[in-house]
């Protein structure tokens, strides 16, 4: 792709802009916690039960559960399969700079598994850099066709985690309606101390009045916006970045590892 000696130099200054990044989150003692409340939420006391989960156990993607997503062009990059492996009980989606190439990956169940309602958790440890992002999120097949979202579906970011906007703040969104007359509820915000670190579970309650939002088991947010009423698919996603400045204290390469996906319904 053009801009190739601007890539170049990127890539050469990745490592130490993680290293600075890591710096940066050891610095960072102030506590934070901006969940609506400290119980923690658990699906099974709830009547819910496990439905469906892929624990990304073995050597390779179970293609049963999950599609390569999206191979091709991804706004100034390239998702490509190679950026997604499986192995040590997890997932690895990776983003890079290769030779001409920035790249990224994503999985999805549009082929394989779309259910309406339930409690959808993923285990995970976020990307290091900024720039490039970790998304955990589900989809509407119908979502631009028409714009109410009870018929035609939405996109709901379960998560994005946009590092430079800081190492303990994610974020949350419903869009639906896509095209001219696209609605969102707007950008929902969480902080969490340690966020940057380790492990953590992130997950979305959807039920027939509304969405709501949890890390770790702490509820975070909860709205009825653009709800969907019909059956949708899940994505997993390290996304790439629209513009070479969005990458220029991004790590490459970085990983956004997956422990396991699970699903809960009441049946």
């Amino acid at each position: 792709m053009k801009h190739l000696l601007t890539i170049l130099m990127l890539s050469s200054a990745t490592l130490f802009s993680c290293q600075i990044s890591e710096k940066k989150s050891d610095e960072n003692t102030s506590p934070k916690n901006t969940a609506l409340s400290q119980d923690i939420f658990n699906p099974e006391k709830e009547g819910y039960s496990l439905f469906w989960e892929d624990q990304f156990n073995g050597s390779e993607l179970d293609t049963t559960k999950w599609k390569i997503r999206g191979t091709g062009p991804r706004r100034i990059g390239y998702n490509d399969p190679s950026m997604v492996s499986v192995g040590n009980g997890n997932l690895h989606l990776m983003y890079d700079i290769k030779k001409d190439s920035i790249m990224g990956s994503a999985i999805g169940s549009y082929e394989t598994f779309n259910t309406t309602y339930g409690y959808f958790e993923c285990r995970a440890r976020l990307q290091k850099g900024s720039g490039p992002w970790s998304a955990f999120w589900m989809q509407s097949p119908l979502i631009s066709k028409g714009e109410d979202p009870a018929t035609f579906g939405a996109e709901i970011d379960i998560f994005e985690y946009f590092k430079g906007l800081g190492d303990d703040h994610m974020t949350h969104c419903i869009h639906w309606a896509y095209g001219p007359n696209q609605q969102s509820c707007g950008q929902l915000k969480s902080e969490l101390e340690g966020l940057s670190e380790g492990f953590h579970t992130f997950a979305l309650e959807w039920t027939p009045e509304k969405y709501a939002f949890y890390i770790d088991g702490l509820k975070f947010h909860e709205l009825s916006d653009g709800l969907s009423h019909i059956d949708q698919y899940m994505i997993l996603s390290m996304e790439i970045p629209p513009t070479l400045e969005g990458i220029k204290n991004a790590c490459a390469p970085d990983t956004f590892m997956v422990d396991y996906v699970k699903v809960y319904k009441k049946l």
